[in-house]
Order: C-alpha cells, then structure tokens, then sequence
C-alpha cells in the first residue's frame, strides 16, 4: 500500500498492532502488520529478553515499543518514589475494601512482595529508557533519542488540543484514539476525533494519523483511511486471539459480551480505564461502601495483586471469582464472537479491506 505510514515503517500493510505478548506482536509482524510490544510492566533487563526474543521469531520485520508516559500523575515532580513507598500511602479503609470484596467471591488475595528500590508503576525514568510511543507529551529526551536512532516516536492523543502540543514537541506519528477504545481513553467518538485531528494538524506539518478506538476489522480500517487516516492502531482485537495473554475465561467472557459491557472506570488505575464491566468495576464505581479509586499510580498498586488472586482463583474452579474477573478492552468487543490466530486475524484485515475498498470503488462507478 502507498500509506505513509508503510514507508516510514517499512511495512506492507498500516496495520499497527498493540499487545502485552511477544507472540501477537512477532506474528502480526510477520504477516505484513506492525508489532507494538506494551512494556509499561516490564523492567530493562525484562523487556531485554523479550526484544531478544522478539528478535529472533519475527523474521526480520519491524516492530515497536510502547510504554506509558502519563502527564498527569499524583507522584509528579517526587524524586526517588518507590513501589515500597507508595504503599505507605494507601489507606487502611482502601485495603480492607479490597480485602472484604474479593473474600465475599471466595478469592484469597496474596501480596507479591517486591524489591526495596522497584520503581513506582509507570514511571517517567525507567521509562526513558527505552523508546516507545507514549502517554501524554513524550519527554523531550524520548523524541531527540528517536531522531538519533532513526526510529520515529509516536503519542496518543484523545482531543485535538493533544494533537497540536504533540505536533509542536516533534512527534513523528499521531494515534488519534477514540473512547471506543480499551485501556486509557478520552471521551471523543473515534468517528469524530480522527478527521477533527487531521484537520487540525495539517497546517502545522505532514504528520501520519493512525485512528484507533474499537477498531476491529478491515472494513472498519478502510472507512478511517477514507477519512484520512493513514493507517490504524488496533488493541482489544488480539484479546481473543490464541497467542494472547488473556486468560481463557476471560476470552470466554469477551465472546459473550455486548459493546455496552465494555465501560470506563477509574477502579484499576485511578485514571478513566475503558475496561470489560465486573463485580469489580460495580464495586469500586458505585458501591455504597465504596472509599472510591486512590489517584494513579496508588489504585494500580491495589489492583495488581487483587486481579492476579482473582484470575488465579478463577483458573483453580472458583465459579464466584469468574464475577470478578475482568481486563482492559474497547467497545469493539461487542464484534468478537470466536478466537482466532493472529495471523488469520492480519488476514482477515486484509480481505475486509480490499472487499470495503472495491465496494467504495463500485459506488463511485455506479
């Protein structure tokens, strides 16, 4: 395809894939897509063995990085903030809550214990890194690290004000993200923000817009290119696919569930989190008890070990805990009804595209 951003890339189809698993990002790589490895999670020496790996499974295509960035975050401007010191600051009431909540389902939470000196969750410096595309104005240093390697940097955005400070910090690639979309998201309909982005930007420089946000097929991907995007940034739809990190009773839920169960939350991270609706969400969003989410990165400090005692509860026959088990995902949720391979979900794209593309194109004859 002529998109731009295929020659930027250096890819045959501007299909760009977000996952928290090597094995989706080596395979949709492989099949002409673009590989985006979430490493949020992961510290330098973790993230150095799945790059190896990625490496040496994907054939020699391209693939990227993404971590999170985020701006606005309770522990700005702090030096030295550990994961040990921000536990300090959770409240005994946030505890208990949590701790009363799952017992009602039958989950016996268990506390991973970590290092004295691990870094507090999304942090900016471990972050710098490594390079990626980021939350928020990436730092000045994660854009000059680009330019001199040659890799381009991209940063979502949700409105277009984002859009235009991204443009002027020197971003190489926009992500305009829809509130379709799974894990952080603002509040503008995919529909409306690509081309509102677009518009907005194109005075100022020549830069790729990928549309993102409950994207999950190639008809869908051909009507955002219509629009002017230059390709798209897809998430929720490797959920259901066999490489995936997802647990199987998660997928299982995904297949039964409509877009409306897909809803924002602030009860994972502390900041509006597009998530699949559970007892959990139900609890934290409007539970009469409720202490109500701690500030970001406080509430993902109660979350991780709550869902990790959660899925492994789930997983041993636990039938109450399958209530509470629950994960990042878009709207386009409502479209998954089976699991498929990540290579046949790049091919599928492909078909779709081309059948939506040859329908425009009979419209336009007609």
């Amino acid at each position: 395809m002529k998109s731009p951003i295929c020659e930027m890339l250096g890819i045959a189809f501007p299909l760009l894939a977000f996952s928290h698993c090597r094995d989706v990002v080596a395979a949709v790589s492989r099949a002409g897509g673009f590989g985006v490895l979430g490493a949020t999670a992961h510290s330098p020496e973790t993230l150095e063995q799945e790059l190896k790996w990625i490496d040496d499974h994907v054939d020699g295509k391209p693939y990227g990085i993404d971590v999170l960035i985020p701006e606005n975050i309770s522990t700005s401007g702090e030096k030295d903030v550990t994961w040990k010191s921000l536990e300090r600051r959770i409240t005994p009431e946030h505890r208990a809550f949590t701790k009363s909540l799952l017992k009602k389902y039958g989950v016996d939470l268990r506390i991973t214990e970590v290092s004295a000196d691990q870094p507090q969750p999304f942090d900016g410096e471990t972050a710098l890194r490594l390079l990626a595309n980021a939350l928020g104005v990436p730092p000045k240093a994660m854009i000059e690290m680009g330019k001199a390697h040659g890799v381009p940097v991209a940063a979502l955005v949700g409105a277009k004000e984002h859009a235009i400070r991204q443009v002027a910090a020197g971003v190489d690639i926009l992500v305009a993200q829809g509130t379709e979309a799974g894990g952080h998201c603002g509040e503008v309909s995919t529909m409306v923000l690509v081309p509102e982005v677009i518009k907005a930007v194109k005075p100022m420089r020549e830069v790729p817009v990928l549309a993102a946000g409950g994207i999950m097929t190639g008809r869908q991907m051909a009507g955002c290119m219509a629009m002017g995007a230059a390709g798209v940034w897809t998430g929720s739809v490797w959920l259901a696919t066999t490489e995936s990190e997802t647990s199987e009773i998660f997928r299982e839920k995904m297949i039964a569930a409509s877009s409306r169960d897909a809803i924002r939350s602030r009860g994972r991270t502390g900041k509006p989190a597009r998530q699949l609706r559970s007892v959990w969400t139900d609890a934290w969003d409007r539970g009469e008890d409720s202490p109500g989410a701690l500030p970001m990165p406080l509430q993902s400090l109660i979350s991780r070990d709550a869902f990790a005692s959660i899925d492994r509860s789930a997983a041993a026959g636990n039938a109450q805990a399958r209530d509470l088990v629950s994960y990042f995902v878009g709207q386009g949720v409502g479209l998954i009804d089976s699991v498929k391979s990540a290579g046949a979900v790049v091919q599928e794209f492909k078909e779709d595209f081309a059948e939506a593309a040859e329908h425009l194109t009979m419209l336009v004859s007609e």
